[in-house]
């Protein structure tokens, strides 16, 4: 047998264990010592992180293992999982939660923390084992992670082989793991997420993202710019979730960029423009060497001058958006695009242009006091989730305050080739068997009756 093989055996043994003698009492606590042994850990696994991947902020690495940990354990809290779900009282169908069974979780460099935990988290709250496949330049963080949920759960005597690690992931590795499990969960790059869906099981994959954020009139635009530059400046622009781009009204420009630069942001001269893009692109895509970097660094690459204080460099358009303008692609770096416009369904239009170019489906921002212009852009914009009013980096992927469910698995609908159009949960790793007998509490219609209404 092959190490993956070996693995999978053991994880189906441990899962059956599991089923067998874990109430949902047991259950629960299974998940908060999960999301706790993060929690407790959160500064030593972001040095560690940092330390491994050479990307991101520390302090921001540090409030992402702690707010993620606790929200995803805050959000499961109560939630039945298992047994019977539901029973209709008027049609008297009964809804029974049940496992899939072996959970493959592929998790990338750019979250090697809080990806392994929370992907741990749901597949132990559906009594699913799960198998950790990492990104193998995060493989030690996402390992010693791993390792500090193991001793926790000791707690409540997790069947050994119900959450495992592959410790020395290869891309071969990876496939074997999604082509033997039952499901797949993969949270990365797109060329994996394709792998995932190409397995022949069951997947979950994300969308690339590519936020856009509209400014409409009427706003406080220093408030609702300093949070655009907080989202935008997070572990130095590797969340998928982060701003990309402003886009604001044309005759707020100069007060607009005043706002940017009262909030630490360096805002590019024509010239320093096509310097910056060409140093964050190479060949149309994100360069490596510029991911999760600060903005001092992609200033010194880009032969620019910028401030030591400087937390985010914004690059204004150049009259166009879309496939016209480049810095209107994914950048994962604390760089954001700037794009004016004259009247709302314009806004509406660039934003869409540019999710269409990249990122469709994912996320999109708005701050506005308007509410028509808040169900407009909910209508209109081709995403799965709108964030109003709040930084898009740290609260698209759930939050205590709205209500979407915590997560680092946003799925992104079939606009960005994804099976759900929603932030992946527990949920979605339960097989429901609905049983269904005749109610005499329904009443048949006639054919007259069916076609005279």
């Amino acid at each position: 047998m092959t190490e993956i093989e070996q693995m999978i055996a053991k994880a189906r043994k441990a899962q059956a264990e599991y089923v067998n003698h874990f109430d949902q009492e047991d259950v629960d606590q299974a998940v908060k010592l999960t999301t706790r042994a993060i929690y407790d850990h959160a500064e030593e696994l972001a040095r560690m992180a940092i330390d491994e991947t050479q990307m991101g902020v520390y302090e921001d690495k540090v409030a992402k293992n702690r707010n993620k940990s606790k929200g995803v354990y805050w959000d499961l809290r109560g939630k039945k999982s298992m047994g019977i779900l539901d029973i209709n009282e008027k049609t008297g169908l009964i809804e029974i939660a049940k496992p899939i069974g072996v959970v493959a979780g592929v998790t990338p460099m750019t979250n090697p923390i809080v990806t392994p935990m929370s992907k741990i988290a749901f597949a132990l709250k559906s009594r699913n084992a799960i198998i950790i496949s990492p990104h193998p330049k995060s493989r030690l963080c996402s390992a010693k992670a791993v390792e500090y949920i193991l001793e926790a759960l000791k707690a409540v005597d997790l069947p050994d082989g119900m959450v495992q690690i592959v410790k020395e992931p290869t891309l071969e590795k990876t496939q074997e793991l999604m082509r033997l499990c039952d499901v797949t969960v993969a949270t990365g790059g797109m060329p994996m997420v394709k792998s995932a869906y190409s397995s022949g099981r069951p997947s979950f994959g994300v969308g690339a993202g590519n936020v856009q954020v509209i400014l409409d009139r009427n706003i406080d635009y220093d408030l609702a710019v300093g949070k655009i530059v907080t989202g935008r400046s997070f572990d130095n622009g590797i969340i998928c979730s982060g701003e990309q781009s402003c886009i604001y009204p044309r005759e707020a420009h100069d007060e607009v960029m005043a706002a940017f630069r009262a909030h630490r942001s360096h805002v590019c001269t024509p010239e320093e423009r096509e310097k910056v893009i060409a140093a964050i692109f190479e060949d149309g895509h994100t360069a490596r060497d510029v991911v999760g970097q600060s903005a001092q660094k992609i200033a010194k690459k880009a032969g620019i001058t910028i401030a030591d204080d400087v937390k985010v460099i914004v690059v204004e358009s150049n009259g166009s958006f879309g496939p016209d303008d480049p810095i209107s692609k994914e950048k994962m770096c604390p760089v954001l695009a700037a794009f004016p416009y004259q009247y709302f369904d314009q806004a509406l239009e660039i934003a869409q242009t540019n999710l269409s170019f990249e990122g469709n489906g994912h996320t999109a921002g708005l701050h506005s006091n308007n509410q028509a212009n808040i169900i407009k852009a909910g209508t209109e914009l081709s995403v799965a989730r709108l964030i109003v009013g709040a930084i898009c980096a740290t609260t698209a992927g759930g939050s205590i305050q709205n209500g979407l469910p915590v997560t680092n698995t946003l799925g992104c609908g079939s606009w960005g080739g994804n099976s759900i159009s929603e932030n992946f949960t527990y949920k979605h790793l339960l097989n429901i068997t609905r049983v269904a007998p005749v109610s005499t509490r329904l009443h048949v219609p006639s054919d007259d009756e069916i076609w005279s209404c």
